[in-house]
């Protein structure tokens, strides 16, 4: 058993905190919002109303914090980075950029706090379910030390040093926005010359074309069901951050700028709240298919 304890009881951080809870571990949750946090009760967890007495119960720390200003404006300014003992492992599970995750280990660093930047892919079924792809970097010791509780969430992965483990969610989100895009504007152009994309789908799903964003999102787009699960928002987010980083390190990454665009245009034309395979509205829209 391990004394952990969760920031953020959100959408994320709620069903993750209930596994920790269900696999045996002393779970202390913290959130903004203390009402959101009180459904772990029922689960064995400690819900603390104050942020420096929430950190200071654990030996690791996990944040599902909105993102990099938030984290931040919690650990440095909020007291939490203050209030957690020397030795405390600080897991940020946050998607926010890679130089702000670099910054956020030295600064805990100099407390003597160590750090792991740990962000996931795999949404709320796989928070539910323990089956999270967890992208860690940081110290090869510390991840070992959090392992157990990854484990807990779903398949860890040490991908290099403080800040490659945001990166490798920027290379995640690169892919999954580009790819809805692509099969977005692959139906489309299947609808406009008269085929069933439904059957298109079921089709090259045999082929190289598959992907889990050719069936699962694929699906929502011949169904137009765009209930939010992963909002056009956040992917519009998570493109800036790879494209702010790219620009950082002198790389051109022309297709995700093509598609960060294309994304700002969709959440500029009112589909902000739509899931992210709400792609396939805009550029429905584009062809006059609406």
């Amino acid at each position: 058993m391990m004394k952990l304890t969760l920031l953020g009881t959100g959408r994320m951080g709620l069903p993750m905190a209930r596994r920790l809870c269900q696999a045996g571990h002393q779970v202390h949750v913290w959130n903004r919002s203390a009402d959101k946090a009180q459904p772990l009760v029922a689960d064995g967890a400690t819900v603390h109303a104050g942020l420096a007495t929430a950190v200071a119960a654990g030996d690791i720390v996990i944040s599902l914090l909105e993102n990099g200003p938030v984290v931040a404006s919690v650990l440095f300014e909020q007291g939490a980075a203050a209030a957690m003992r020397p030795g405390t492992l600080f897991v940020d599970m946050a998607s926010i950029k890679p130089a702000e995750a670099r910054e956020h280990a030295a600064r805990l660093a100099e407390r003597g706090v160590r750090h792991l930047d740990a962000p996931v892919s795999g949404g709320t079924v796989g928070a539910e379910a323990g089956t999270l792809a967890i992208m860690a970097g940081g110290e090869a010791a510390d991840f070992a030390r959090a392992l157990p509780v990854l484990q807990v969430l779903g398949r860890a992965t040490h991908v290099g040093p403080h800040g490659a483990g945001q990166l490798a969610k920027l290379a995640n989100q690169m892919i999954v926005g580009i790819t809805i895009g692509a099969v977005a504007e692959a139906l489309l152009l299947c609808e406009r010359g008269g085929a069933d994309a439904a059957q298109v789908r079921e089709a090259i799903g045999g082929g190289f074309a598959q992907s889990r964003i050719l069936e699962l999102h694929g699906e929502r787009m011949v169904q137009r069901d765009f209930a939010p699960r992963a909002r056009m928002t956040v992917q519009l987010k998570d493109l800036r951050n790879a494209l702010d980083t790219a620009q950082a390190m002198g790389f051109e990454a022309p297709i995700t700028a093509a598609l960060e665009q294309l994304y700002a245009d969709g959440v500029a034309h009112g589909d902000s709240e739509l899931d992210h395979s709400g792609l396939f509205v805009e550029l429905a829209r584009r062809n006059g298919m609406g």
